[in-house]
């Protein structure tokens, strides 16, 4: 197979995937059939596309292969002989061939009009865990993997797979049905929602893993699916307020890769290469997230992205307003990580010493032990002081534990530097 082939594959795939899922879970109601039947379909269009070509409808197809192997799994599995019987039932009924018509075309219920985001909604049901439902939905519906997840929970990939298992086991023992909430059961669950779309673009716009800093294709299909929660809700202020973020911090994305691939960081940045039209539109959003009462988490984030973007230069960028702007983030959705970034702007407005107190006293936060962005916000200021000793064991620290290679090589360039001056 050619690496055209294979990438056009990939394309259609990763497009389909999700909505392929989607249907299969709706349509049988376990999450484990849903996944391998999915699995083995994609398997056999990679043994046959390349030979037959793609289909005209290859979601139809992909639906068909599917289903198909679905009903030979609950053949041979006597304890769902249930499930079956009711299947032939329904099949009798509508006709195989335009069931797998209005389910490729997405026939689900109208008020949430993208199957991928109505399995959203539904694996965000009540009787779930928070993190368990967030967990379940980025692994099975938003196809990343166990140590993607890890990564957004900053927790080992043991713990994540744990998560995934006991949502699953939930699902099944408590029955928890698979049907697409009403308009009244949507804002209980929107908080989970965002969550997996935010968790959707960091995995996008930093990637945890692999060769490229930034995974376009997941940033833009987060910021697709909040353009449809923000059109499905738009009295939603923290809907608005995430897609405001996403498009101030994905605005620098193509000054964030140097022309060698390398990263570049924000001091750095040629800001000229910032996507301005996008930076407008998430300007404005801002103020939208921000007008009629009290700002939510998201909102305030998107206020911090917007001073950045908004500044024609590094030093000109209002730091003290970014500070006070995290100080409200902190007692809105206090973490670690919040803690850390303020610390890093204090460092900015301050100074370094102001910085690194403020970073030492997180110091003991397990959370942070494998979190490179803190280990290397120390060596920076470390750096500063000229501390380069201590700031080259930072960095070491920080790459032994970054995501992808630009990151890693970013990091090893930092520790390399400080090296030097530290013999020097």
């Amino acid at each position: 197979m050619s690496d055209d082939v294979r990438a056009s594959l990939s394309d259609v795939f990763r497009e389909e995937h999700g909505r392929l899922l989607a249907s299969m879970v709706h349509r049988y109601g376990d999450i484990d059939l849903a996944e391998e039947v999915t699995s083995e379909a994609i398997e056999v269009a990679l043994q046959r596309w390349p030979i037959d070509g793609v289909p005209t409808k290859p979601g139809a197809w992909l639906l068909t292969t599917a289903r198909r192997r679905a009903v030979d799994r609950l053949r041979r599995d006597r304890t769902l002989s249930t499930k079956l019987a009711i299947l032939q039932i329904e099949q009798d009924r509508a006709g195989i061939g335009q069931r797998t018509e209005s389910l490729a075309a997405g026939a689900f219920d109208d008020d949430v009009p993208d199957e991928r985001l109505q399995m959203f909604f539904m694996c965000a049901h009540p009787a779930l865990n928070v993190d368990d439902r967030v967990a379940l939905t980025l692994r099975c519906l938003a196809q990343l993997t166990t140590a993607e997840v890890a990564r957004a929970f900053m927790i080992p990939s043991s713990t994540a797979g744990q998560r995934i298992s006991r949502a699953k086991k939930k699902i099944r023992e408590a029955r928890v049905p698979f049907r697409i909430p009403g308009p009244d059961e949507l804002p209980a669950r929107l908080t989970v929602v965002l969550q997996v779309v935010y968790s959707i673009f960091t995995e996008g716009y930093a990637a945890s893993s692999g060769d490229d800093l930034v995974r376009v294709d997941l940033a833009d299909e987060a910021i697709r699916l909040a353009r449809i929660l923000q059109a499905l809700l738009p009295r939603e202020r923290e809907v608005t307020g995430l897609l405001a973020l996403m498009l101030s911090v994905h605005a620098r994305s193509a000054a964030r890769v140097a022309g060698d691939g390398t990263l570049v960081m924000l001091d750095q940045q040629d800001r000229a290469r910032w996507d301005r039209e996008m930076i407008d539109e998430g300007a404005d959003l801002t103020v939208r997230a921000l007008t009629g009462g009290a700002a939510g988490p998201y909102s305030v984030q998107a206020a911090i992205a917007a001073l950045h973007v908004e500044s024609e230069t590094w030093e000109a960028t209002d730091w003290a307003q970014i500070v006070e702007l995290y100080g409200v983030l902190m007692s809105l959705a206090p973490s670690p990580v919040v803690a850390v970034n303020r610390a890093a702007a204090i460092a900015v407005r301050d100074g370094p010493v102001a910085g690194l107190m403020e970073l030492d006293a997180l110091a003991d936060e397990p959370a942070l032990q494998a979190y490179s962005p803190y280990h290397a916000a120390r060596g920076d200021v470390l750096s500063r002081l000229g501390a380069s000793s201590d700031a080259a064991t930072c960095f070491e620290r920080a790459c032994a534990t970054a995501g992808s290679i630009p990151e890693r090589d970013y990091l090893r360039r930092r520790a390399d530097e400080a090296r030097e001056a530290a013999g020097s």
